[in-house]
């Protein structure tokens, strides 16, 4: 078990930008692609990934100190100190069980493939760490790891379910044939879909309303960098920046926007050789089956109402956290809330007004999630000694815990709590309900286009 854990450490330590490519590179090379072809192929992507990483982080270095600060000038101090995903991660996986979640994520989904239960095959094995801290949430709060790997293992299933439902509209809103996204933050659109249907009933919200709508109706105004410049001024001035700081930070923000969808190219150039090799690999040796590669959020990183929307939620965080009785979360290295933004993206198909709306009735839900998982990830801290400097007694947490419905309403079940028993009755019940959904409606390039016509056809009769 030391000798895996340790050839496994290795292989995470060479961080996603390699660790995906590889993956990418030996699928390439099994469905027949040339080893010239397939090359080209890893390192495009690794350059991708590499680059969206960079930009992310840009954005998030630029943002963070402004939210800061606006909370700052609140006054507000709460408690549970807001470490991000990366300090989740980095928590999780000095867990000694984590690293068993690399065979029960690869077992399931070749299992689910084997049985046709699926067409997609998850890639995105950087990202096991999820299904480890779902199965430690639950087995620290029912006091069964049995329980935590059950837990997991549906974990697995949803995102390879939620994978194949998304597809369609992910290729529509990316250009790549045949990718998908397995992580899990596209669980988001489970709770998100009853306000998106309540919403398909007002005729306000069945206007197009994507970044490619507001070109034609706002011309240089919906551009992306401009966007990004207006929204970052704006932030700035919120958080009392001045004139020089907001201005700055107006072409930080304006810069990530112009270099997402330049970046997002390229992941289009590096996988569509590698979906065109299995689609003809696959319909060789099983009689026509597709199947879908799987991948981290990123891909989808290239449509600007990801971050028109999480960037014009900050604000809304931050007051949602001063005023929510009962929170202790102040929300800083998760104040980008990227699980409401893409969860948003493919319910809606980018509709901006839609993606607002729905963050701001859903944002609390992350704050009291948050405030549940602070001292159960503290523990964790405490215990493996993975955090320098970390004192017990201190709080940390995740303020934009992804999945976080699923993971407290599955903890709580398996604790006997009958109201979480009936949550994930609701929740799976929601589920089926956002296949059925995703299913009828159609691609985002042709979404909300019948509604228009209904209604111009109504005005004109």
């Amino acid at each position: 078990m030391e000798i895996f854990q340790r050839v496994v450490q290795a292989v995470l330590d060479l961080g996603s930008a390699i660790f995906v490519p590889l993956i990418i590179l030996l699928l390439g090379l099994l469905a027949g692609m040339k080893l010239k072809k397939a090359f080209m192929s890893a390192i495009t992507l690794g350059i991708a990934f590499t680059g969206m990483s960079m930009v992310i982080g840009f954005m998030s270095n630029a943002v963070s100190p402004a939210s800061e600060a606006m909370a700052e000038n609140t006054g507000i101090h709460l408690p549970a100190l807001d470490m991000g995903w990366t300090g989740a991660a980095s928590i999780t996986w000095s867990w000694s069980y984590a690293f068993v979640f690399f065979a029960v994520t690869i077992g399931v989904n070749f299992l689910m493939l084997v049985l046709n239960l699926t067409k997609t095959l998850n890639v995105d094995m950087w990202n096991v760490w999820g299904k480890a801290l779902t199965a430690y949430l639950v087995y620290f709060v029912s006091g069964s790891l049995v329980a935590g790997f059950i837990t997991a293992i549906v974990q697995v299933i949803l995102e390879l379910k939620l994978g194949d439902m998304f597809q369609r509209h992910i290729q529509d809103l990316t250009g790549i044939p045949l990718v998908t996204v397995t992580h899990f933050m596209t669980s988001s659109a489970i709770v998100l879909l009853p306000f998106n249907m309540l919403m398909d009933k007002i005729p306000f919200f069945n206007r197009k309303a994507d970044a490619n709508a507001l070109k034609a109706k706002l011309g240089i105004f919906s551009e992306n960098s401009v966007m990004g410049f207006i929204i970052g001024l704006a932030l700035g001035f919120a958080a009392s920046y001045g004139v020089s700081g907001s201005l700055n930070l107006a072409i930080q923000v304006a810069t990530a926007m112009a270099l997402f969808p330049m970046i997002s190219k390229m992941f289009m150039q590096a996988l569509s050789p590698l979906a065109d090799a299995m689609s003809e690999f696959m319909k060789n040796k099983f009689k026509d089956r597709e199947v879908y590669i799987g991948l981290d959020w990123p891909i989808l990183a290239g449509r600007s109402e990801i971050w028109v929307t999480a960037i014009l939620l900050v604000p809304v965080f931050i007051g949602y956290a001063m005023f929510l009785p009962g929170n202790t979360v102040l929300p800083l290295a998760g104040i980008i809330n990227y699980s409401i933004a893409v969860g948003g993206l493919l319910l809606t198909g980018g509709n901006l007004a839609r993606m607002l709306v729905l963050g701001v009735i859903t944002l609390p839900i992350y704050l009291y999630t948050a405030t549940w998982l602070a001292p159960i990830l503290s523990n964790l801290a405490t215990k493996t000694g993975a955090v320098e400097g970390f004192k017990e007694g201190q709080l940390i947490t995740w303020s934009s815990f992804e999945g976080a419905e699923f993971r407290v309403l599955f903890a709580e079940a398996f604790n006997k709590n009958i109201y979480a028993i009936a949550g994930i009755v609701i929740f799976l019940g929601l589920f089926v309900l956002l296949n059925r959904y995703m299913k009828q409606a159609k691609v985002p390039s042709q979404r909300y286009e019948e509604k228009k016509a209904e209604n111009l056809a109504a005005k004109t009769a």
